[in-house]
């Protein structure tokens, strides 16, 4: 019985893989540790910025427990027992330490815990936030691509009147059409109330679904029109006229070429959007009678509660750079310029 040799991978080509592994992981390391960099000095100078609200507000627990007619003395007691009364920069020592230990602090208005509280919200917010994204990333980059890929047509022309349209469209006038066209007319899908994931997917995405939709244009609009801006530019490039004289296939062409170099912008552009659907969903949220992140903070800013307040420009914090440091590590692994350190 003989065998055969399985073929060995010459040392050239393992050296070459090694290297391009070591060359992988530096972009992403360089990419961490210049993010890193950014986010220390910006999350102390926002958090002291935010703690020190409270000072510049002049609101106290005592005068939401007890009402305008406190005396000064029982303001000094209740601030005492909240540690009020301690220098500033004692108090910020101690919330910071809370902070970085996941501790958000206490509610005035009930003595809950804030993290829960901002959990509970967040849990909801994150659900939607995420759906109106992925929708706005498909259609976006949908319509983004077919304007690119005919530019100046009807298509293009069509395509860049509709995404104009529904970027100014309110999220809650969306939202209202959607629940008395999908909702009360039709039936389709619930007009209100939130389903967790644990007790079952499909309600959980029919509970969803409409408020995603509404929050989802503004991200449908942006990406559609910023790809197209950059395929349309990266098409005119010397190395797709390259790439066309060496005879490489159209598909590739648009795939290794053209859509590496000219996604950049609509990536960009995700950035920010994340963040700013979590946050900016409270009219969305009340329309459809939903308890989230956003609504938590409309009501926690109108009870003048400054520690909830705090909590939520906390977690606002490191929503918007978590998700920015994604971003910037899809930024480096996909487009070349990014590679090069451009």
């Amino acid at each position: 019985m003989t065998t055969t040799a399985l073929p060995t991978v010459p040392d050239e080509y393992r050296a070459a893989a090694a290297a391009r592994v070591r060359h992988t992981l530096g972009r992403i390391l360089g990419v961490l540790a210049r993010s890193v960099a950014i986010f220390v000095p910006v999350f102390l100078v926002a958090t002291f910025v935010t703690f020190a609200l409270r000072s510049l507000s002049g609101l106290s627990p005592a005068r939401i427990q007890l009402g305008e007619d406190a005396t000064p003395e029982a303001i000094q007691r209740i601030e005492a027992q909240w540690g009020l009364d301690r220098p500033f920069l004692v108090q910020y020592g101690d919330w910071i330490t809370g902070v970085l230990h996941g501790e958000l602090g206490t509610s005035w208005v009930n003595g809950a815990d804030i993290s829960t509280l901002i959990g509970l919200g967040l849990g909801v917010s994150l659900s939607i936030a995420t759906f109106a994204l992925l929708i706005g990333v498909v259609v976006g980059f949908a319509l983004g691509t077919l304007a690119a890929l005919r530019p100046t047509t009807l298509t293009d022309r069509a395509i860049t009147g509709t995404v104009t349209v529904i970027s100014v469209m309110p999220p809650f006038v969306v939202g209202i059409v959607l629940v008395a066209v999908l909702a009360v007319g039709l039936d389709l899908l619930p007009s209100a109330g939130y389903v967790p994931a644990e007790e079952g997917i499909g309600p959980w995405l029919a509970h969803i679904t409409l408020p995603a939709l509404a929050l989802s244009c503004d991200v449908v609009a942006d990406v559609a029109r910023q790809l197209r801006t950059g395929l349309v530019a990266a098409r005119g490039e010397n190395y797709v006229t390259g790439a066309v004289v060496r005879g490489l296939s159209p598909r590739r062409i648009f795939l290794g070429h053209v859509l590496r170099n000219g996604i950049g912008p609509a990536l960009a552009t995700l950035g920010l959007k994340f963040p700013a659907l979590v946050g900016a969903s409270v009219v969305t949220e009340w329309i459809f009678g939903l308890q989230g992140f956003g609504r938590f903070a409309n009501d926690s800013a109108q009870a003048g509660d400054v520690p909830a307040v705090q909590g939520v420009l906390v977690v606002s914090i490191v929503l918007v750079v978590s998700f920015n440091l994604i971003v910037n590590l899809v930024l480096a692994r996909v487009t070349p310029a990014a590679r090069r350190g451009m």
